[in-house]
């Protein structure tokens, strides 16, 4: 039967590549489009997914994930401290989506008090959400949809005509006299590229907005980002990444919530290691490219006795891209190698568990008409895990995706995509794993259905005094089941189900300096048929109702930029697991504003002013954990900040 299994799935992939290359024997009509190519380490821009580019960066100005993704409706991002921030799309927890830096998978399920994927996003050029629907190309374990991060690269920053360039940056926030410092070099010669970034930043514990000291939220990170390419003639580039992120500073004793006191030190540190080679521009049918990375977390838990837990990646993907008169289709190989093990001083090593992951996939992305386009694919995937008692279990499987957008009249497009997805099986948390586990039962794999539709109006189709106004409306639903929810008493085998559905409405009007953008969302995240709670690690995390705006202008003649941005979260019940809460969530407004300035006569110099949480809200984000458990579990968000930095380039 598996191999059975295997050559229907190559019957299939092979259809996949080989029916759109039937026509290149066709005439292609004059006005044939082809999908938009946006890149993200190489992967074309998806029907229905949301990308921040490196414009939206550099306007958010962003020094966390909440900061970065609080534009982005469908993302929310929990805690007030990087080190234990985690996000979650449509409601549904991280470590069930394909999450890649560069394209190098980050599953780091590593302590449920801690945050899964620190990352610095000063290092950052582009990030791509799928939520729900993604792509056979995003790669395994894509439950609940992908995100994809991108580092920034020598061309990103250097300016037209120079071969070399640097910038240093300075940032002071007086809310907990928090200190940011930077610097980046860069350049080129020949074919040769290299780029250098480091970051430090230190501080006191800010204030919430009730003027009271968040214990355990002084800032202590340092990151960098190290990169040398080569472009060859016939247009491949080979790259070699290297990217660490480290927060060492004292944090609460648990690290997501609040107990009253700190730890000694909790150092948390991720890096990632990527060699990739790839042609920048494909053309014709042989375009082959490569991916190797090794991805580790490291987790230093100093209480009243040290822990220390890792978990570390090896993966890779080796395949070919055929570019068509009718769009892309790609094809190829993938794979991971996972372990997670943790030591206790104390005690001696936790017991290990190991995953490995073998793929097949192949996605094409196609401009059926002017009018039509459509993205379709297809992976199957052989998993083994190896349980703390040195029990194997293997599992396979197949997931599939479709979605297309097709233009109704020239100002209306609608849109619609499913995905049923083989996830596999998660491994334990190094902290959770027991040595005395049975295994005898057998593990369950993941599975999940997601599907969205939606329409978008672009007004000026409608009447030419409403150019640059868009509207658009999506539903969306996934429903993910057998999620690994192991405890330590209890065994490797227990599960929970999530379901998350609800819509989303976004309208944004763009003019030449700037634009305005309102979105609306509402969410309802059910885990085991009850409503979801925040203590529900690594499932998903209730969202409700959320509004939210943001707009932007610059005045070029003068070289200023203004903006702000609303966030509104709707009150709403909850469960803590056991009961319903009623009105777990309060309702609660922050707001932000800037104001950067580019003087005219020196272009290479900016000056920028922040107030963050300008009406000084007492409040605690939405995602973050503990809401149900009562009055000073949860960590606060700051109050008002001033945050003043400079920024020069050379």
């Amino acid at each position: 039967m598996f191999f059975n299994r295997k050559r229907a799935l190559l019957t299939a992939l092979i259809a996949s590549a080989l029916h759109p290359q039937l026509a290149l024997a066709q005439d292609e009509p004059d006005n044939q489009e082809r999908l938009s190519t946006i890149q993200v380490e190489g992967v074309a821009t998806e029907i229905g997914e949301t990308l921040i580019d490196l414009e939206d960066i550099q306007r958010l100005d962003p020094n966390d994930l909440q900061d970065l993704f609080r534009g982005t409706p469908s993302v929310q991002v929990g805690s007030s401290i990087a080190a234990s921030q985690k996000f979650y799309v449509n409601g549904i927890e991280e470590t069930n989506l394909a999450v890649t830096i560069d394209g190098a998978r980050q599953n780091n399920k590593l302590f449920h008090h801690s945050g899964t994927n620190i990352i610095d996003p000063e290092l950052l050029k582009a990030v791509r959400v799928d939520a729900g629907v993604a792509p056979a190309d995003a790669g395994p374990g894509a439950l609940g949809g992908a995100v994809a991060f991108e580092t920034k690269d020598v061309a990103d920053l250097l300016k037209d005509g120079d071969n070399f360039g640097g910038a240093v940056g300075l940032e002071y926030n007086t809310n907990g006299n928090t200190f940011d410092r930077n610097l980046s070099l860069y350049g080129r010669s020949g074919g040769f590229e290299a780029l250098g970034f480091i970051k430090k930043a230190s501080g006191d514990d800010f204030e919430d907005g009730d003027d009271e000291e968040v214990v355990g939220s002084e800032a202590a990170l340092k990151s960098g980002l190290f990169k040398v390419g080569y472009l060859f003639d016939n247009g491949y580039r080979a790259k070699l990444s290297y990217e660490k992120v480290k927060d060492n500073g004292k944090r609460p004793e648990r690290a997501n919530f609040n107990r009253g006191f700190t730890s000694e030190n909790n150092e948390l540190e991720r890096e990632t290691v990527v060699f990739s080679v790839k042609d920048d521009t494909p053309e014709g049918l042989f375009n082959p490219y490569m991916r190797i990375a090794r991805t580790d977390t490291k987790l230093d838990w100093v209480t009243s006795y040290p822990t220390e837990g890792e978990y570390e990646s090896v993966n890779g993907v080796f395949a070919n891209e055929f570019v068509l008169g009718m769009g892309t289709v790609d094809v190829g190989v993938d794979f991971y190698d996972d372990k997670t093990k943790g030591i206790f001083p104390t005690f001696g090593e936790f017991p290990e568990e190991e995953s490995e992951n073998r793929g097949v996939f192949a996605q094409a992305r196609l401009s059926l008409t002017d009018r039509a386009r459509v993205s379709f694919g297809a992976r199957y995937d052989d998993h083994e895990i190896e349980g703390v008692d040195g029990s194997e279990h293997d599992n396979d499987g197949m997931s599939g995706n479709i979605s297309g957008e097709f233009d109704v009249t020239p100002f209306v497009t609608t849109s619609a995509g499913y995905s049923h997805v083989f996830g596999g099986v998660q491994l334990t948390e190094p902290y959770i794993a027991n040595e005395a586990w049975d295994y005898s039962a057998g593990l369950k794999e993941s599975k999940a259905d997601n599907w969205f539709v939606g329409i978008d109006l672009n007004a000026e189709g409608l009447s030419s005094s409403l150019s640059g106004l868009t509207v658009g409306v999506k539903l969306f639903r996934t429903d993910i089941s057998d999620i690994r929810d192991e405890e330590y008493g209890t065994g490797p085998d227990v599960y929970s189900d999530v379901e998350s559905d609800g819509f989303e409405i976004n309208s944004r009007y763009d003019w030449q300096s700037g634009f305005v953008r309102l979105s609306y969302i509402d969410v309802d995240t059910e885990i085991n048929g009850i409503e979801g709670s925040t203590s529900s690690y690594y499932i998903g995390t209730p969202i409700g109702k959320a509004l939210k705006a943001d707009f932007a202008h610059s005045i070029e003649e003068v070289g200023i930029t203004i903006g702000a941005d609303v966030q509104h979260y709707f009150a709403m019940d909850g469960h803590d697991g056991t009961v319903r809460v009623d009105n777990a969530f309060a309702e609660y407004t922050v707001a932000n504003a800037f104001m950067s300035y580019t003087p005219k006569l020196y272009s290479d110099l900016t000056l920028r002013a922040s107030v963050n949480n300008l009406f000084d809200e007492d409040y605690i984000d939405r995602a973050s954990y503990g809401q149900e458990f009562g009055e000073g579990t949860s960590l606060k968000e700051p109050g008002r900040s001033l945050v003043l930095s400079a920024k020069l380039n050379f």
